[in-house]
């Protein structure tokens, strides 16, 4: 009963049911009063008044649509007046708006298959498609749809970041198994195997890795379809490839196939990098103090792959290898239409355990170091020590023999006139080098009492020759 007098009201509603019910009325009426009146003429006036009626409807609808939307053109015009005509029909087909690249709409609108419209903001795309083919891209503005016509998906204009792995506030270790809050150990557990990696010694971390990217931009910005031009830029042919182009990803679990969203792309590529270099690197070579760490050359080249098309190759160690490879990873990217701006690698975590494994290993291998660098100072020390006194006993026989170079000169027939000519040179070096230290003047106290003594000696001698 609900229904049938839902739908008297309705028709009631209408200008036909209006003038139909209008006149049934005026006539039971002239009948109550026993006016007479002619049948004929009583129907042709209805019928002047339906067509009056529906002309004048039918241009209001004309007038009024037009400021349904912020339509320009005649075409408009006409598209959007055959759509409010049918809008309480059962023919009619979706409204839809698109913000930021995510459908709103009421209920059971997306499964109308009429003619309908799409309005979309400055930072919306999508593409259209029918059960058979894909129709048309459509970038921001208005879009009339055809009937059978719907939307095969849809994207978000602007640059986003998108951040996988554990969180900073996440402890899974610290406290592993919570009581009471499954759920979050869950989740917990989650994200850290969305980036758990193994280093070439055998630990496991897990990084928190940071994305930047968006749909590829064109270089200069154009207008779309409907006129409006988007500051984040609007380009079809990349639209279309990140909405058509699927990734499959096959589960191993149960080997089923699952497509992959085009915005979850990048995170998997990148994924997939950090574990194809983490495994190149020791532990301790994520961190280390040199000019770049293990840990920024992974980033490096995670971005090199994803924005250049070839890269240099690293061999096992990690270090690079001079060959020049092609990116496969970018070539995945131009073809899905994507472009990844920036990536970053940030919040490493590993076992407590870990930590303790590799404080063992660094102090045995600090102690075998410290070892060795003593047995090599030791080592150093003697030869240092063996080539000082070679080149002070050389040096002791240039400043000795000072006296008697330079030209041949008889034997002395005074050896205390000898051993002066030795002593000279010493002292007059020793004077020349001194800076006024105790051991200095203690020595040369000794080399004057020495010279004293080959003074005296060496006048007896001459004496005893005179004689």
């Amino acid at each position: 009963m609900k229904k049938i007098f839902g739908g008297i009201g309705s028709f009631l509603q209408m200008p036909v049911g209006v003038i139909l019910t209008a006149t049934a009325v005026w006539h039971g009426v002239l009948l109550g009063l026993g006016i007479r009146f002619n049948y004929f003429a009583s129907g042709i006036v209805f019928l002047i008044d339906l067509a009056v009626a529906s002309y004048l409807l039918d241009r209001l609808i004309y007038f009024f649509s037009q400021f349904v939307l912020p339509i320009q053109n005649p075409k408009d015009r006409r598209e959007i007046y055959a759509r409010v005509k049918i809008f309480d029909s059962g023919s009619r087909g979706p409204t839809l708006f698109v913000k930021n690249g995510r459908v709103i709409e009421h209920e059971g609108e997306a499964g109308k298959r009429g003619a309908g419209v799409v309005v979309l903001d400055t930072a919306s795309a999508l593409v259209l498609r029918t059960d058979t083919e894909i129709r048309d891209t459509v970038g921001p503005g208005i879009k009339f749809t055809r009937a059978n016509e719907y939307i095969a998906g849809s994207v978000d204009l602007r640059a986003q970041w998108q951040f996988i792995g554990p969180l900073a506030s996440d402890q899974p270790f610290l406290n592993p198994v919570p009581i009471g809050s499954p759920k979050n150990y869950n989740e917990s557990y989650g994200r850290r195997q969305q980036t758990a990696g193994l280093t070439r010694d055998g630990f496991e971390v897990f990084p928190t890795i940071s994305i930047k990217f968006s749909v590829k931009r064109p270089r200069e910005k154009t207008a779309s379809e409907s006129g409006v031009n988007s500051q984040y830029g609007f380009d079809a042919l990349s639209v279309r490839n990140a909405i058509t182009r699927e990734v499959v990803r096959l589960n191993t679990a149960d080997n089923t196939k699952a497509r992959m969203d085009w915005n979850k792309l990048p995170a998997h590529l990148v994924v997939n990098l950090w574990r194809e270099y983490v495994r190149k690197f020791k532990l301790e070579d994520l961190f280390t103090s040199a000019e770049v760490s293990g840990l920024q050359t992974i980033e490096g080249m995670i971005n090199k792959r994803m924005r250049e098309s070839h890269v240099v190759a690293l061999d096992d160690t990690g270090s690079p290898t001079g060959e020049w490879v092609e990116s496969l990873e970018r070539r995945q990217l131009e073809l899905r239409g994507l472009e990844i701006m920036e990536v970053r690698i940030h919040n490493i975590m590993f076992e407590p355990s870990v930590e303790e494994q590799m404080i063992q290993q660094w102090s045995a291998e600090w102690m075998n170091a410290a070892k060795k660098e003593e047995n090599f100072l030791k080592e150093k020390e003697s030869l240092i020590e063996t080539a000082s006194r070679d080149e002070a006993s050389k040096r002791f026989a240039r400043l000795a023999s000072e006296k008697f170079g330079g030209k041949v000169t008889l034997p002395q027939q005074n050896p205390f006139k000898t051993l002066q000519l030795l002593i000279q040179p010493l002292k007059e070096f020793i004077l020349k080098e001194s800076n006024a230290s105790s051991d200095m003047e203690a020595e040369l106290r000794k080399l004057d009492e020495i010279w004293k003594w080959l003074l005296e000696h060496s006048a007896d001698n001459a004496n005893r020759s005179g004689k």
